[in-house]
């Protein structure tokens, strides 16, 4: 059992899922800094001063720390677009990679995506 233990564990896609994670966690203390410390105060000065970490809702005995949500909301908004955005990037860069070469239909070899003629076999493309 150990053994299989540690070979699922030194497998890439669980080492690189926990370094996603662990970068993940980075970046979001990250974001909740710059929601909290840069975007925060600059609503405040809009909203008339209000300090979200103070704002509260209280209904009979229960409080409902609102501010507290609207920035963990605003956290998740920032990181849902930077998450976009790399993912995006990534595609891009996946489908360009992909659409450089074709097969000649003759003689099997990778040729130029753009040429007319194979340069191995001298077969016409189509």
């Amino acid at each position: 059992m150990i053994k299989e233990f540690k070979e699922f564990i030194s497998q890439g896609s669980v080492l690189d899922t926990a370094v996603g994670i662990i970068i993940g966690a980075a970046f979001k203390a990250i974001i909740d800094s710059f929601i909290a410390d840069l975007i925060t105060p600059l609503l405040n000065v809009f909203l008339g001063n209000i300090n979200f970490k103070d704002w509260v809702v209280t209904v009979g005995p229960i409080n409902f720390a609102v501010g507290n949500f609207i920035n963990n909301v605003l956290s998740f908004l920032v990181i849902g677009f930077v998450m976009f955005l790399l993912v995006k990037a990534a595609n891009k860069m996946r489908k360009q990679k992909a659409a450089t070469t074709k097969t000649c239909p003759h003689c099997q070899t990778e040729i130029p995506i753009g040429a007319t003629r194979c340069p191995h076999c001298t077969s016409e493309l189509a």
